[in-house]
């Protein structure tokens, strides 16, 4: 999971097998999915569908007295690396992740006329909220397309890893859906934008559900009430349209309560042969009853085991708990967003929570390999919180990402190659499990260092928009605003015209949005 290496390998913090011990250790102590039995006859069947001329190591791969735990043998001696598997500060290995609310909370503080705080702003979640151009499988699972460009900096580029799903097929052809809807009602929610909101969307998706799609709704303030016990739509629309209608704000936040009634209401509604989701929309400002973060996730994270019930965060607000609603989804095996206008909320409602409701993958997880002998030292950007040891890349008990039909995944490395380096650059693999069988499959794909474009600013449309994106999430985490840790960033003003000519060259609304976002900080900035 090593996140920035250099050609000593010792990482840039120092001390690393120290850190990757304790990192491992404690990932292994908040895997989900440890105790999954499925899970573990599912890892014995296993077959290695990767091909490429640098392989990702298996983790019972013999290891030796090296510090990383590894020892390459005579092979290495040699200088025949590629033979054998890179050393594993050359390894990255993360969690699957579609989350796109930091973004959209960005957007949102911008356009009130303040900067957002660093600590909200995760650089994964800005690219993801961007339609990518990333090639799709013919069937289930997954593809996996590599490029990049050179950046600025001399020497460094920018390494694009993208892994997307088969597009979702018709509604009519999705397993039916049963979804509990917790509701914050809190006195926060009083304010425009927030419960009125997500009442407009929630009606809006009540009549685009099927007929044999099933809704339950649970409310919360100070305490939480089952105000709609599991309802097969069908004849009952009207029914949980009044439902909707009567929900009014009232007093605290108890989101504690709200949480464990909710997934109470989920497992006594459950219904075999069908998609079980619990959709919390919420500012996540709890301030009454259980606070605590750790018991309101142990509580998703049991029902998630054992019932299989994932979580959708839907938050909303100028106030966000933003940290609490991510951690939320992660230890529920969902995704979370934002939204802060009607628009926002009918695509969540009518378009989103619809692809979220059928599963392509479960635990589903990626390793770049980088090449020693072309790569100097690389950087992933954002993915701080879905970081997996990358020796546990195929220990199918850890905890990964869910991910559904139509949905992409991007990542963004900064690489910086070796003077005169040519030929082989990285391999990456995507790994996850079939949601129902839990059988595990790989995909995998090469890139070559002459695939590099000479220019992020003139390579294509995909891989222009995600370096604006992450360009913008690095200036806003940094302190000044005018650049900040990924190599080659342009200043604000300059990221702003670049934003202005993908805008006016696609006419593209996501786009034209983000290129006003960039405006509004370069003036704050």
């Amino acid at each position: 999971m090593n996140r920035y290496r250099t050609e000593d390998g010792r990482g840039r913090r120092g001390t690393s097998a120290l850190l990757a011990l304790t990192l491992a250790g404690g990932l292994l102590l908040t895997g989900c999915g440890g105790g999954d039995d499925a899970a573990d006859a599912a890892k014995d069947t296993a077959t290695d569908s990767r091909g490429g001329s640098a392989p990702v190591p298996a983790p019972d791969r013999p290891r030796g007295r090296g510090e990383h735990g590894y020892d390459g043998g005579e092979d290495e001696k040699n200088g025949d690396s590629r033979e054998i598997a890179p050393d594993p500060d050359h390894l990255s290995t993360f969690a699957l992740d579609v989350d796109t609310a930091s973004y959209g909370y960005a957007r949102r503080t911008l356009a009130e006329g303040r900067l957002p705080d660093p600590a909200t702003v995760r650089p994964e979640e800005f690219v993801n909220s961007f339609r990518q151009d990333h090639d799709r499988p013919d069937g289930d699972g997954f593809s996996v397309t590599v490029d990049g460009a050179r950046t600025e900096d001399e020497d460094w580029s920018l390494v694009r890893v993208g892994l997307a799903t088969r597009p979702a097929g018709r509604q009519a052809e999705r397993p039916p859906a049963a979804l509990t809807f917790v509701i914050d009602i809190s006195g926060s929610m009083g304010e425009p934008g927030r419960l009125d909101l997500a009442q407009e969307a929630l009606g809006t998706m009540t009549d685009r559900l099927r007929d044999d799609d099933s809704v339950a709704l649970v409310t919360f303030s100070d305490e939480a009430e089952t105000v709609l016990p599991m309802t097969r739509l069908g004849d009952h629309r009207d029914r949980v349209h009044d439902a909707i209608d009567a929900l009014e704000p009232t007093d605290s936040t108890n989101l504690g309560a709200g949480v464990e009634t909710g997934y109470e209401t989920a497992v006594e509604g459950r219904r075999e042969g069908v998609t079980n989701r619990v959709v919390l929309v919420s500012d996540a400002l709890a301030n009454t009853g259980d606070t605590d973060a750790d018991t309101i996730l142990e509580r998703i994270a049991t029902e998630r085991r054992e019932h299989g019930i994932t979580l959708f965060g839907v938050g909303v607000g100028s106030d966000y708990g933003d940290a609490l609603m991510e951690r939320l989804a992660d230890k529920g095996d969902g995704h979370t967003t934002y939204v802060s206008t009607p628009e926002d909320a009918r695509e969540v409602f009518s378009e989103q929570l619809p692809r979220h409701i059928e599963l392509t993958a479960r635990d589903a997880r990626a390793q770049v390999a980088f090449d020693p002998e072309t790569v100097a030292e690389f950087r992933l950007v954002g993915y701080d919180d879905r970081q997996v040891a990358d020796e546990d890349f195929r220990d199918d008990r850890v905890d990964g990402g869910e991910v559904g039909p139509g949905h992409t995944v991007t990542a963004l490395y900064a690489v910086r190659t070796r003077p005169g380096a040519d030929g082989h650059l990285a391999t990456a693999t995507v790994r996850w499990l079939d949601p129902d069988s839990r059988t595990p499959h790989e995909e995998s794909e090469d890139v070559e260092s002459d695939a590099l474009d000479d220019s992020v600013w003139e390579s294509g449309r995909g891989l222009r928009v995600t370096a604006t994106a992450a360009y913008f999430a690095d200036a806003l985490r940094s302190s000044g605003g005018d650049g900040g840790l990924l190599p080659g960033a342009p200043g604000l003003s300059e990221l702003s015209e670049r934003a202005d000519g993908l805008a006016d060259g696609t006419e593209d609304e996501d786009l034209r949005e983000l290129a006003e976002a960039i405006e509004e900080a370069d003036r704050l900035a």
